[in-house]
């Protein structure tokens, strides 16, 4: 399973990296720093042409360049790449920044915690059911449906 990460913290990102190597060996977790950088690779542009598309999207919202909320609703705003579930990771409690995840159509807004072994918690329910349990797309292009009779 490919998983796009955006995560501007490195221990963040060598944490999750470490926490999905261990308890699911199927991941293969491909990480972006910034916003800009996050749509370059689910766009395939510059030295993302090769990539596969993520079965997830695993992203901090206040990050450099292009916040993750824009993000966010530029992902969803798109045909091509909407059906890609989108898990908010960051360490906002914010009410707002909660309401305004769900409004872009974020699929689940997950709030870091700042204990390690609750972290390490919160990665692997992470794993258990979005990795696990959830029926995502796997093709690289959406399928086009083609027209059904009537009758």
């Amino acid at each position: 399973m490919d998983i796009l990460l955006v995560e501007d913290n490195p221990a963040d990102a060598r944490l999750l990296r470490e926490v999905l190597s261990e308890v699911n060996k199927t991941v293969h977790l491909h990480l972006v720093t910034d916003g800009l950088e996050a749509l370059a690779f689910l766009r395939y542009q510059g030295p993302y042409l090769d990539v596969p598309r993520p079965q997830l999207i695993l992203r901090d919202l206040h990050m450099p360049k292009l916040g993750g909320l824009a993000v966010l609703a530029q992902v969803k705003m798109d045909p091509h790449l909407s059906t890609i579930p989108i898990v908010v990771l960051t360490t906002s409690h914010s009410e707002l920044d909660i309401v305004q995840s769900y409004q872009l159509m974020a699929n689940c807004y997950l709030a870091k915690p700042d204990d390690l072994a609750e972290f390490e918690r919160l990665i692997k329910s992470l794993n258990n059911f979005w990795l696990t349990r959830v029926t995502s797309q796997r093709a690289q292009q959406p399928v086009e449906s083609s027209p059904q009779p009537v009758g």
